[in-house]
């Protein structure tokens, strides 16, 4: 494939709002997930809440569009000179040639869960003034950014669970190779909600302190939320040093159970074996290694197995959701975002709670910063029902 550059990008999480904030913290080894006190939820787990965003209002002209996940993607659209690249990207192209592909996995489902507690007595009818279509609807995201940026162009939402918002870079990538669009607004948010909360608790997949990803305790996730995006476009004639491409995706379907992965780790070892070819690269060309690592016994495993059998057992690598918990459709952009700061600063991050790797792990995992100059990085995510996506970005200098 032709490598795409991110002209711009930017994250909010729980280890920050923006990508400073973001890489004070990966530098500090600071995790930013906490006892859940969210809403009205009564479990023993760590979350990783974004603060004060039910506080951050959408502009009323937007008021349609209200919900959390919403507001969180606000909150970062209107960061590090996000939206005002969009708006020059559009300026120079025409908005109706800028693509939306953004990824989430519940939207905003709380809406719905809120207005279940209001609904009639007696008919079980929802609120008169609750939204389906600007909050709870899958493709809220997507009207929300094309109405909130001013663009025209086509526009998509994919919700494939934790490989969602991986899965936009492709479905972006594809799209500009096809002269469809000249550039690409891609991405991924979600919030946290009860769904999620209680949903992943009730398939015993959660667990009660800040996840351990590759940890020989290791015992489930802990959920967090997050907002990330990039704008995708050709790379100029001259790149500075420090832009960051976009060189490969890979995506599989393994299909193997609706919520584990295969023990031997196949569909995460196709994804990789296919971004690897899309970028014409082979394994010893891979500095770093962003692991999917939930940290919970099934997945880290299986994709332990698929690692080693695609690029060996030598390239460090860490899982960042000890930072951020994993943020389902969010976790490939967010992790993306986190690939390219690795990039710019020479920075393998290190996979904190993590104390004791489990020897049975194929991998070369990371507990401690590590800094050296990188070139090219994977990053993995693996979604319920077998959708896996891999992509590597690589610096321009």
């Amino acid at each position: 494939m032709t490598p795409l550059a991110l002209t711009a990008f930017t994250a909010t999480s729980a280890i920050g709002r923006g990508l400073a904030a973001t890489l004070d913290t990966l530098l500090a080894e600071r995790t930013g997930l906490a006892p859940c006190s969210f809403e009205t939820v009564a479990l023993d787990t760590c979350v990783g809440e974004v603060p004060g965003v039910d506080a951050q209002a959408l502009p009323a002209a937007l008021g349609e569009f209200e919900c959390r996940n919403n507001r969180l993607a606000w909150l970062a659209l209107a960061q590090d000179g996000f939206a005002e690249a969009v708006q020059h990207s559009a300026a120079r192209h025409g908005s109706d040639r800028i693509g939306i592909f953004l990824g989430t996995s519940t939207s905003g489902i709380l809406e719905t869960e809120l207005a279940y507690r209001e609904r009639d007595p007696a008919s079980g009818a929802l609120p008169q003034d609750f939204r389906y279509r600007g909050a709870h609807n899958t493709f809220s995201l997507g009207a929300f950014a094309r109405r909130a940026l001013r663009l025209t162009g086509p526009a998509v939402v994919i919700s494939s669970a934790c490989s969602s918002s991986a899965k936009v870079f492709a479905s972006a990538q594809r799209a500009i190779e096809a002269q469809v669009i000249d550039a690409a607004l891609v991405g991924g948010v979600d919030s946290l909600c009860l769904t999620t909360l209680y949903g992943f608790h009730s398939l015993q997949l959660v667990s009660r302190l800040p996840c351990r990803p590759f940890d020989v305790a290791r015992d489930g996730i802990s959920i967090g939320e997050a907002a990330a995006f990039a704008l995708l476009e050709r790379p100029a004639t001259s790149l500075d040093a420090d832009a960051v491409l976009l060189l490969g995706t890979g995506e599989s379907s393994d299909a193997y159970h609706m919520s584990s992965p295969p023990p031997d780790g196949r569909g995460a070892r196709a994804a990789m074996l296919l971004a690897l070819s899309s970028a014409a690269l082979g394994a010893p060309d891979i500095d770093y290694i962003n692991f999917h690592g939930t940290g919970t016994a099934n997945n880290d495993e299986a994709e332990g197995c698929a690692v080693a059998g695609v690029l060996g057992r030598e390239i460090p690598g860490s899982s960042t959701k000890g930072a951020t918990g994993h943020t389902l459709g969010a976790a490939g952009a967010l992790e993306a975002v986190i690939c390219a700061l690795a990039l710019q600063n020479g920075l393998m991050p290190a996979g904190v709670n993590t104390t004791q790797v489990d020897p049975r792990l194929p991998v070369r995992y990371l507990r401690e910063n590590r800094r050296a100059p990188l070139k090219r990085v994977i990053s993995n995510s693996f979604g319920f029902g077998g959708s896996n996506c891999s992509l590597i970005f690589g610096r321009a200098g």
